[in-house]
């Protein structure tokens, strides 16, 4: 579990370095206000910030969709170890 649990944090940190830059680089905004916006988007409550350039507007659309894939992918890979822990608990088919 500490494999995955590291590989998720790693997705994570890296998701979290994409949006700083990109509304540090199309948006003009400060490094710690960059950090906000990509922490709410990734936590799934929305920008602090709403863009003023049609780049800007455009990255935080991209990365807004891509925020909601990588929360899903985040939970799997959190999950997959416990789910397939009970299978061997229960002597499931892995088949399934």
């Amino acid at each position: 579990m500490a494999g995955h649990g590291a590989f998720a944090v790693g997705i994570l940190a890296l998701s979290l370095g994409i949006g700083i830059a990109g509304y540090h680089g199309f948006e003009k905004l400060p490094y710690v206000d960059a950090f906000l916006n990509s922490a709410m988007l990734l936590g799934g409550m929305g920008p602090v910030d709403m863009p003023h350039t049609e780049a800007g507007k455009l990255f935080a659309a991209c990365y807004a969709l891509y925020s909601g894939i990588v929360f899903l992918v985040i939970a799997t890979i959190v999950v997959a170890p416990v789910l397939h822990r009970l299978l061997h608990l229960f002597h499931w088919s892995e088949k399934l």
